[in-house]
């Protein structure tokens, strides 16, 4: 696959956009399912894990929906060419390394999760920080602008 085809994006560029607009719509599906769980939903949890959801603070939830918001807008600015995805995943970044420094830093997460819990939380600041760098590449290669 070209990385560049006559000045202009190759296929690689596409299956990256289309990859991190599906990775962030999971995000958004995951934060709905979490702020629309019923209480039936959440009898199968530890008591650990319900006082932890319980006791989430709204500026972590919210920190959760610009995460995953801006993930979104940024993917979809990617394949739209448009330099603003960029700060788009800048804010997303902010907004994931806020969500976890209440989950693990000032909340139990740990003990209510345990430490498997810390996976998807690192691969998900490493897609956030891949896709800073990728699209300051491509605005850096004029693919977007």
């Amino acid at each position: 696959m070209a990385d560049t085809l006559n000045g202009r994006p190759g296929t690689n560029f596409w299956i990256v956009g289309g990859v991190a607009l599906i990775w962030n719509l999971i995000g958004l599906v995951f934060y709905y399912l979490e702020v629309t769980a019923a209480p039936e939903a959440l009898a199968n949890l530890t008591e650990a894990q319900q006082a932890f959801l319980a006791g989430k603070p709204t500026w972590a939830t919210s920190a959760f929906a610009v995460a995953v918001t801006t993930g979104v807008l940024g993917s979809l600015l990617l394949l739209l060419r448009k330099a603003l995805a960029l700060p788009m995943f800048i804010i997303s970044l902010a907004a994931i390394l806020v969500q976890n420094l209440h989950a693990f830093g000032m909340a139990n997460g740990l003990e209510a999760w345990g430490t498997g819990a810390t996976i998807l939380p690192a691969i998900t600041i490493i897609v956030a920080v891949a896709l800073i760098v990728y699209a300051r590449a491509a605005r850096a290669r004029g693919w977007i602008s």
